[in-house]
């Protein structure tokens, strides 16, 4: 069963609907990820399955059913906007912030320590929040986050102000609390993080859902009529079948004519000799869909 069920919620902020009869399901153990360029309804989105806004309409079950107090300490909320106490030294601001989540004091140490080890902010324990640069808060964040190791992780933008090696390990750590069985809705500008983590994800633009499913079957679905291909030996000049041959990456994408399948073009490049190396069909990004579907809508 799902741990997050949004069923057709809809807001309005006086002229302004922000929100449009917006569904979708996660499950435990899944990366789902909400996406949308600015002013979508995202972050509306999530501050009602929080319990922060109340919809004009539709209904959300998170955890088996409506939002209570004590379901709230089973969630984990990295908001955008930093939210840490910004004039105390930061193992007491996380300590304090972790006893708001039910932790006794003397366990979210323990747990703090070790998370402060692994984000290597241990030398950092003592130092005032404030002083702290804008990767290392965001590290401090996800702390706050995970450290009541919740069954509902929310996460908007977890990758800001992260270096590529920190941005390595917050992704590892996503993986492991997906194996654990966590259910994790994560919004973020940055498709390719998207690409290589969700599972599922949702699209809203200007309110409402324009694009919800898995998202193999999505790019699958927004395929072209081509394939990617890598030879060990040169591809000749004209392929029967094929309109137009041009680099792509370390590939050559062949634009296959109107009617021709990939498979015939492969049975062509073998009856002609050509050993390959590496052969698929040629799949669009995350960031072609998602501009497609975006300028799709506005026109």
């Amino acid at each position: 069963m799902p741990n997050i069920i949004v069923d057709r919620i809809s807001k309005t902020f006086g002229n302004l609907q922000a929100v449009k009869n917006v569904s979708f399901e996660v499950n435990p153990g899944e990366i789902f990820g909400l996406l949308g360029p600015n002013g979508a309804g995202k972050t509306t989105s999530i501050r009602i399955m929080l319990d922060i806004f109340k919809a004009d309409s539709g209904t959300v079950s998170i955890l088996g059913g409506a939002m209570t107090e004590e379901k709230k300490n089973r969630i984990g909320y990295l908001p955008e906007e930093r939210g840490l106490y910004q004039d105390i030294q930061l193992e007491r601001c996380l300590v304090y912030l972790a006893t708001l989540k039910g932790l006794e004091e003397s366990e979210a140490r323990g747990r703090i320590n070790d998370y402060l080890e692994k984000f290597d902010l241990a030398d950092a324990r003592k130092k005032k929040v404030k002083e702290l640069s804008k990767g290392m808060q965001q590290k401090a964040q996800l702390i706050t986050t995970l450290v009541h190791k919740p069954e509902v992780v929310i996460i908007d933008e977890p990758f800001s102000a992260l270096d590529p090696v920190n941005t390595q390990m917050v992704k590892d750590l996503l993986k492991e609390e997906r194996h654990r069985g966590t259910t994790i809705v994560m919004c973020t500008h940055q498709m390719h993080q998207v690409e290589e983590l969700a599972d599922r994800i949702a699209l809203i633009n200007a309110g409402e859902t324009v694009l919800y499913g898995g998202l193999t079957e999505i790019r699958r679905r927004f395929a072209s009529d081509g394939v990617l291909v890598r030879a060990v030996n040169s591809l000749p000049s004209a392929i029967p079948g094929v309109q137009e041959i041009r680099p792509h990456n370390s590939s050559t994408l062949l634009k296959l004519e109107n009617g021709k399948t990939p498979q015939e073009v492969l049975n062509t490049l073998i009856h002609q000799g050509i050993i390959l190396e590496h052969f698929e069909i040629a799949l669009p990004s995350l960031d072609e869909i998602f501009i497609q579907v975006v300028n799709h809508e506005s026109e």
